[in-house]
């Protein structure tokens, strides 16, 4: 039993060391726009379409849209849709364009009442608003987002610099709860973990990175891969446009933006696992197979160390207590730029098992729950997975 414990923790602690390390050398290299070099105005400055899908927003989108109308960039106008709410987000929104605050008409508003056969709410709605837009670079982002009023002015400055196609914005996390700061502790440790986010920019390598939150792209690029048309039925389109933008050979670059745009996530621990409910059986292909390979391979992974520690008989515990002392480590970085103190490391594990029990929801939810429900629209798996292969398909340049 001793060996087993060994090679196990040996494993788990080399895997950790191995890309906390790589994670503690490169991250710091990506651009943070809050810096000085980056208060600099683009010249000359290119129009920006800032596209605004919103279902049910009625909480938070006068607070994002008057945030972007705010912003000190010369020339942009936003596009906000209202994708079939039924609560006040269109009123809220009609409200904002009538109003003085949009008093040089950037603000323009779309209303979809009925969603056409085979699309999502949302892909068609950013679709629908980007047919009607004017820029040159469009943003795409979402409806619960504040933004501060130089992010579009340093953003466009960062992304002409470096001959970026595709130019994304880690968000900032606003979060009022016990459990959001745990399970915010926990993704954004899992996604460094995970996500070599400084290999993005280079074109040999696989990694790509999407976010909902901001996702800026050349015009011209956008319609190279297919627009959203192309994407119609997918759940991560946020993500699948970044690989659709890596793949076709386009520039891919991300950056840090501390304060520079926030969101919060979701109300509670709970509610950040609702919303991760609906989306993530997607990251394993809609295959149950690859879900449970890859869960148990993540929870072995992650509770590993904490087992092992415990459990390992003498020198055995070698392995797991160093994969702690990275994770630790991890927890520790990323306090320095939220609000989530590095002791939330101890109850990594809990976060782990919901994480865990969110994907198996979904899986269960999409294959006997009637499949998968988006924006209060209900699609079958197996024509969302047949979506995901065409997606998945590169046409060449």
């Amino acid at each position: 039993m001793i060996y087993f414990w060994w090679i196990a923790g040996s494993l788990i602690g080399l895997v950790w060391v191995w890309r906390v390390t790589e994670t503690i050398i490169h991250l710091p290299s990506l651009p943070d726009l809050t810096r000085p070099e980056w208060d600099i105005h683009p010249e000359p400055a290119p129009r920006i379409s800032v596209v605004v899908p919103a279902r049910n927003e009625e909480e938070c989108i006068r607070q994002c849209l008057t945030s972007l109308l705010e912003n000190e960039y010369p020339d942009f106008e936003i596009i906000a849709v209202d994708d079939r709410s039924t609560d006040r987000t269109g009123i809220i929104m009609d409200e904002l364009a009538a109003s003085p605050t949009n008093k040089d008409g950037k603000l323009k508003i779309i209303h979809v009442k009925e969603l056409p056969a085979r699309w999502l709410g949302k892909t068609h709605a950013m679709w629908k608003a980007a047919a009607q837009s004017t820029g040159k670079w469009l943003l795409f982002t979402d409806g619960d987002i504040i933004y501060r009023n130089d992010t579009l002015r340093r953003s466009v400055a960062c992304a002409e610099k470096q001959g970026a196609d595709h130019f994304v914005l880690f968000p900032t996390m606003l979060m009022e709860t016990f459990g959001e700061r745990m399970m915010i502790g926990f993704f954004q440790t899992m996604f460094v973990f995970g996500c070599r986010a400084w290999k993005v920019a280079d074109p040999k390598a696989r990694d790509f990175i999407g976010a909902g939150a901001f996702g800026l792209v050349r015009r011209s690029v956008y319609e190279a891969v297919g627009t959203f048309e192309r994407m119609r039925l997918e759940v991560i389109d946020d993500l699948m446009l970044a690989y659709r933008v890596k793949k076709s050979g386009y520039a891919q670059r991300i950056a840090f933006a501390p304060g520079m745009i926030s969101l919060r996530w979701g109300k509670g621990a709970l509610g950040i696992a609702g919303n991760l409910t609906k989306n993530s059986f997607s990251f394993f292909q809609f295959n149950w197979l690859y879900a449970f390979i890859g869960i148990t391979a993540f929870s072995l992974l992650n509770w590993g160390p904490f087992f092992g520690t415990i459990f390992a008989p003498g020198w055995a515990k070698t392995g797991p207590i160093a994969a702690l002392v990275m994770m630790f480590l991890l927890y520790v970085g990323f306090s320095r730029k939220s609000n989530v103190s590095p002791l939330f490391m101890l109850l990594h594990w809990v976060s782990t098992g919901l994480f865990a029990i969110t994907v198996f929801r979904s899986a269960w939810q999409a294959k006997f729950g009637g499949g998968v429900t988006w924006r209060g629209t209900q699609y079958s798996v197996t024509e969302i997975a047949a979506a995901r292969e065409r997606t998945l398909q590169i046409d060449p340049r």
